[in-house]
Order: C-alpha cells, then structure tokens, then sequence
C-alpha cells in the first residue's frame, strides 16, 4: 500500500507537470501557412505579414524539384507522389525556423510565414504533423478564397511566372477546401476577391487576433 507521503509527492508531482503544461501552452510558436491555389496573392500576403510581425519567411515554391516545376509549367499537374516530399521539406524548414538544433546556426524565432497551396486535407494533415512532433509549436493555416475566374485573371496578368493559367482549372479540381471542422481547429479563411492591400490588412488583423487570444 502507497504511504501517504509517497501519495502527496505523486499529486504534487501530477500538479507539477500539469501547471508545465499550462504554462507551454501560452508560449506556442507559431507557424503560419499562407494556402489557397494559384493566383489567391500567397506570396504577396505571405511576404507583407512576415515583414509586419518581424518573422522569417519561407517561399514554398522554392522547395519544388526542378523536376516539378517543370511539370508544372508544361501544364502538367502535380500528383501526390510529386508532393510528399515537398511537404516534408517544407514542413522540417519552417520548424527549424521555431526550434533549431543546437548547433545550427539558425536563430529560434517565435513565428514563421510560409507559403504552400495545401489543397487538400491530407497535405494539411502533413503540416500539421509539427504541432504533433513539437507540443510548443502552434499550426494555423490561412486559406485565401477566391473563385476560379478571379484567380484566372490574375493568373494571367503575371509575367515570367512558371505556373501557367491552365493549372488553375486543375487546381481547382483537386481544392478541397477546409471545412467546418477544419475551422474550428486551426484554419483562418480570408476572401481574397478585395483588393491585395485590403486582404493583407484583413490577414494581418485576424493573425493578431489569434495571437492575442494566445497571450
């Protein structure tokens, strides 16, 4: 039978991890996904938040093969195979950007803005991976929507771009966007049909917001 000072340093003990973890959870660092498909303005809206909170970027489409991107500006669209890996990379590259490793020499930072079209829920679901593997990571993906015709005509006003208008059509065939339950849990839906500088405002506000509620 447990003596009762064996019982107190139990409970005590319990107390201890748990007010550990009350506290962890008021210091998460935060990763911010700037989603939607081609033409919803990731980059722009990505780059203006990372540079208005003071936190490091990622472009995602810098961590495509070659061999990607080629597909992609012959008009060919992706498959899941051409992706996991390039979740993976982006996934690792952002938490380094949280928690580096004792000897990299890469600075811990609070947040990070990244960019990755995440059409579906299961690409998600590979992000999502960091706020299993590190508990003081906090995930939040904001889901830029817009209709097919608008991201068309702005897909078609980009010069030099790789990514052709032709992958907005299958883009949008293969968007699965997030749905009630997704919400709730760690996604920020925007309207991105407003002017680029309104919804960068409009993004902005709702991340301070969020970051507010987790103060």
């Amino acid at each position: 039978m447990p003596s009762l000072a064996g019982s107190y340093a139990s409970m005590n003990g319990d107390r201890q991890i748990r007010a550990a973890l009350q506290r962890e959870q008021f210091h998460h660092r935060h990763m911010w996904i700037i989603t939607g498909p081609a033409g919803c303005g990731k980059s722009s809206v990505a780059q203006y938040l990372a540079q208005e909170l003071s936190l490091p970027y990622i472009e995602g489409d810098d961590y495509h093969t070659a061999a990607a991107k080629q597909k992609m500006g012959h008009g060919i669209p992706l498959n899941d195979l051409d992706r996991w890996d390039w979740l993976i990379s982006l996934r690792e590259a952002a938490v380094a950007r949280l928690s580096p490793t004792a000897s990299s020499a890469v600075k811990a930072h609070t947040g990070v803005v990244v960019t990755c079209s995440a059409l579906r829920r299961r690409y998600r679901d590979v992000i999502r991976v960091a706020a299993y593997e590190h508990h003081n990571v906090a995930v939040h993906f904001v889901y830029l929507r817009a209709n097919e015709q608008t991201l068309l005509k702005r897909v078609l006003a980009r010069q030099g771009h790789y990514m052709k208008s032709a992958m907005v059509a299958s883009q949008m065939e293969v968007l699965e966007e997030p749905d009630g339950f997704e919400q709730t849990l760690d996604v920020l839906e925007v309207d991105c049909s407003p002017s680029l500088p309104q919804v960068q405002k409009n993004v902005v506000a709702m991340v301070r917001e969020t970051l507010a509620d987790d103060a």
